[in-house]
């Protein structure tokens, strides 16, 4: 029996796949469980538009990541901050103070989550900064720490 799966089994396959299973396990488990329906025509046609819709929609994400990316890239951002003996910063620069210096200074909202720094930023200098605009898609940005 021919079913389409509507969420991932395990050692089955993933959701949207069309499988060729017993009529048994199809019968009994899958389809109860909703795990599965059974494929005819008009599901099969169905799930094929839907993965359509899904990779046009993915292609989409990845065009606007890769614009975002570049306009991050050829970005620059300066953080003052107040300074102790020897240009040690009271506390550090983190992932915050860099999305608010990009929101305040370029209008680019980027969550802090997204901002990746090698290291903690405890003294003046330049350092890099990797946002991650999408799961397959980054922009490498300089961060310039000065003194208030």
């Amino acid at each position: 029996m021919k079913v389409i799966l509507q969420q991932e089994v395990k050692k089955l396959g993933k959701k949207g796949e069309i499988l060729e299973v017993s009529e048994g396990y199809a019968r009994n488990y899958l389809l109860p469980q909703k795990l599965a329906i059974i494929a005819n025509n008009s599901t099969i046609n169905e799930t094929k538009q839907k993965k359509a819709s899904e990779e046009r929609k993915h292609q989409q994400q990845v065009d606007e990541a890769t614009v975002l990316a570049a306009q991050i890239s050829k970005v620059e951002v300066s953080i003052a901050v107040k300074t102790g003996e020897g240009g040690k910063l009271f506390g550090s620069v983190t992932g915050k103070d860099v999305a608010e210096a990009l929101a305040a200074q370029h209008g680019i909202e980027v969550d802090k989550r997204k901002i990746e720094l090698k290291e903690a930023i405890k003294a003046l200098g330049t350092y890099p900064a990797i946002i991650r605009v999408h799961p397959e898609i980054t922009a490498k940005i300089q961060v310039h720490i000065r003194a208030q």
